[in-house]
C-alpha cells in the first residue's frame, strides 16, 4: 500500500532527526510501577531498551544479577554512561548539580579529571564533542532542553509563557488537592492552552516524530482513541493535572522547568540511592549498542526479566517479520518463569498473541505461551505518573524453560 505524503514525511523526519540525535535526555516511563510490576531478586538477569538510563539505574536498587541495557542509538547508551562514570567519579552534591539542576558552569574540569577516565571510548568521544549539553545558556538553561525531546520541551515551556499560563502550571504541583487542581485547571489553563492551532500541530505526524513517537504510534492512537492524537495527549494531561497525585511527579516537572528538586527528582539521584549505586550498584549495569534481536541471538545468558518499552509500536506496522524474529529469541533465552513488561501507544494489542514461535519442537502463538496480570497492569497504568501510554502489559512466560547457566 502507497504510503500517504504525511506517512513520508513523518517517517523521513524521524528517522533524519534520530538518527543524528540524543532523543530521550530523561526516562519517559514509571519505574515505580515497573518495579512493582518485575519483582526483581538477587537471581534475575533483566534485559531493557536504555532509553535515557535513568530506569537501568533505578533498577539497580533491586539488587538484581545483572541488567543488560541495549539501544540501536548509541548516544543513549552514551548518557547512562556518563550516569555511571559521574556516579563513580563524583561526590552526591556535584552529581546532584550536573543530572538534578541539569547544569555544571565547571563542566570542562569536572568532566576531564573525574568523569572522563571512566568512559569507554564511544562515549567518551560523544561526550567530549557535547559538554555545552551541561554549560547554562539563555535558551536552553539546562541538559534537559537538549536533544529532540528537549528541544520540543523548551518549545512547550515558551509557549505556555506566551499563553500566560506557566506560572500557573506550577501552582498544580504544589495543590493537593485534585478537586481544586481540577478547578485551577478548568478555569485557568484549558481553554487557555488548548488552541486549535496547538491541537492541529500536536495532530500533525512530523510534530510527534520530533519527540520519539513514530508514525506507526500516531497512526494507532488515531484508529483506536476518539478524537484522535491531540485529544489523547489533551486528556491524557488533564488526567496527570486534576486526578492524579503532583507532589512527586518529576516526569512532568522536568520539562516545565527544566530541573529537578530533592523531593521531586529520580530515585538515583537521592543521597542514599546514590551511595548505594557508587558502592557497586552501577557495576551490575552493560550497554549494548544493537539490537534486541541481535542482542538475543548472540547471549548465552538466560533472562528472567524483560522490559520492551514500547518499541513493538515501532515494528508493527513495517517490520513484522523483525517482529516475529525477537520473539524466537526471547523464546529461545527466557528462562523458566520469566516475566515481560511492554507498554503501546493503542489501547490494545492485537499484534504480539498471534505471532508464532518454535518451543520444544512444535509451532505455537505467543499468546498461548504467555500468562497475563491484566488486573496488576490495570492497576499499576492508571497510577502511572506519565500517563502518556494507551496500555500496560505484564505477562509470564509459560513456553519451555532456557537452563540456567
Amino acid at each position: 500500500m502507497a504510503l500517504s505524503f504525511i506517512d513520508r514525511l513523518s517517517r523521513g523526519f524521524f528517522a533524519q532527526v534520530h538518527g543524528r540525535n540524543l532523543v530521550y535526555n530523561t526516562c519517559w516511563e514509571d519505574p515505580r510501577c515497573d518495579r512493582e510490576a518485575l519483582e526483581l531478586t538477587a537471581d534475575h538477569n533483566v534485559l531493557m531498551i536504555t532509553s535515557a538510563g535513568c530506569n537501568a539505574l533505578d533498577y539497580a536498587l533491586d539488587d538484581p544479577r545483572h541488567i543488560y541495557c541495549i539501544d540501536v542509538n548509541p548516544r543513549q547508551n552514551a548518557l547512562l554512561e556518563l550516569k555511571i562514570a559521574a556516579i563513580r567519579g563524583l561526590d552526591h552534591e556535584t552529581f546532584f548539580r550536573m543530572f538534578g539542576e541539569g547544569q555544571l558552569r565547571d563542566i570542562e574540569a569536572v568532566y576531564g579529571k573525574r568523569i572522563r577516565p571512566h568512559l569507554q571510548d564511544e562515549a567518551r568521544a560523544f561526550w567530549d564533542s557535547h559538554l555545552r549539553f551541561f554549560r547554562p545558556g539563555r535558551l536552553l538553561p539546562s541538559f534537559y532542553y537538549h536533544g529532540t525531546s528537549g528541544w520540543f520541551a523548551r518549545l512547550m515551556t515558551l509557549y505556555l509563557k506566551s499563553r500566560k499560563a506557566y506560572a500557573t502550571v506550577g501552582t498544580l504541583f504544589e495543590v493537593e488537592s485534585p478537586a481544586e487542581r481540577r478547578q485551577i485547571y478548568l478555569d485557568h489553563i484549558r481553554d487557555r492552552v488548548w488552541s486549535g492551532l496547538l491541537r492541529k500541530l500536536i495532530g500533525y505526524g512530523p510534530t510527534l516524530s520530533l519527540v520519539g513517537v513514530p508514525r506507526s504510534q500516531q497512526l494507532q492512537i488515531a484508529e483506536h482513541y476518539n478524537g484522535g492524537v491531540a485529544q489523547f495527549v489533551e486528556d491524557a494531561l488533564e488526567t496527570v493535572f486534576t486526578r492524579l497525585p503532583t507532589k512527586d511527579n518529576y516526569f512532568w516537572w522536568i520539562y516545565l522547568f527544566g530541573y529537578y528538586t530533592e523531593e521531586r527528582c529520580p530515585e538515583y539521584l537521592k543521597p542514599d540511592a546514590f551511595a548505594r549505586l557508587k558502592a557497586g550498584g552501577v557495576d551490575r549495569i552493560s550497554t549494548h549498542t544493537t539490537t534486541i534481536l541481535d542482542f538475543l541471538n548472540q547471549s548465552e545468558e538466560p533472562l528472567h526479566r524483560f522490559v520492551l518499552l514500547d518499541h513493538m509500536d515501532w515494528l508493527s506496522s513495517y517490520g513484522q517479520p523483525t517482529l516475529a524474529a525477537e520473539w524466537q529469541a526471547i523464546a529461545d533465552r527466557a528462562a523458566a518463569g520469566a516475566r515481560m513488561l511492554w507498554r503501546s501507544a493503542a489501547l490494545e494489542v492485537d499484534f504480539v498473541d498471534p505471532i508464532e514461535v518454535m518451543v520444544a519442537g512444535e509451532r505455537q502463538p505467543v499468546g498461548t505461551l504467555l500468562r497475563y496480570n491484566r488486573k496488576l497492569a490495570e492497576r499499576l497504568h492508571a497510577q502511572d505518573r506519565v500517563h502518556t501510554y494507551g496500555s500496560f502489559h505484564i505477562a509470564d512466560w509459560l513456553g519451555a524453560a532456557t537452563p540456567a547457566s
